[in-house]
């Protein structure tokens, strides 16, 4: 079945907002993978930037960032949407609404520090993505891809860490943060390296010869 550029485009960034918005929501419950703790956003909130390179490399930086900011957009809903769902008063048939609050309005806080996080880191990629881009001469998409989330994943980790959990108890000092960002940061490195092919695949998908208007951005 022959899918054209836009439809392409169109599903990427389902996948995208879908990423980020299920990380947000279901990130609450932390894991263990290799002795570190992490969310189990780990699973899906990465896939964002491999889709933002793989868009960029092929739409151009500008497409990359109207996606981003549709997606900022499409988070910000869901946030007033809980937001107005843990006010509303429950149903007297609802039993289970204490377990709903407890859940939900933690996502509150983890839905507004990946806001600012997402934005921030994001805009990083782009940036980084297209300056290495320029700087190689459009080779090298494994090293552009790498580096721009290694650098943009530091940011989006630091960010979120301090906005979602900086004092949430007295345990949650500037040290105590940054003993959990390190070693989350250096799993999403490997994430991030192991998953260099899906980038390949994305892109070479994308660019497919039977793809109808299709343009290199440059």
């Amino acid at each position: 079945m022959h899918t054209s550029t836009e439809q392409k485009f169109s599903i990427l960034f389902a996948l995208f907002v879908g990423a980020l918005i299920s990380a947000n929501l279901l990130g609450v419950k932390i894991i263990t993978i290799l002795g570190v703790s992490t969310s189990v956003g780990i699973f899906a909130y990465p896939l964002t930037f491999l889709i933002n390179d793989a868009i960029t490399e092929v739409y151009g930086k500008e497409r990359s960032r109207h996606m981003v900011n549709a997606a900022i957009v499409a988070q910000a809903m869901v946030f007033v949407v809980l937001a107005l769902s843990l006010v509303l008063p429950p149903a007297g048939r609802f039993t289970n609404n204490e377990a709903y609050t407890t859940i939900f309005s933690n996502s509150l806080r983890i839905i507004a520090a990946s806001l600012t996080a997402f934005f921030l880191s994001q805009r990083t990629d782009i940036f980084s993505f297209t300056w290495l881009k320029g700087k190689t001469h459009g080779r090298f998409l494994w090293l552009r891809a790498n580096l721009s989330t290694i650098l943009s994943q530091l940011a989006d980790t630091t960010l979120f860490m301090f906005i979602a959990f900086y004092q949430v108890t007295p345990k949650f000092d500037v040290a105590f943060l940054f003993s959990l960002i390190i070693p989350y940061w250096i799993l999403k490195i490997a994430y991030s390296l192991l998953s260099t092919p899906i980038v390949y695949a994305l892109v070479a998908w994308l660019k497919h010869p039977n793809n109808s208007g299709y343009t290199t951005a440059q």
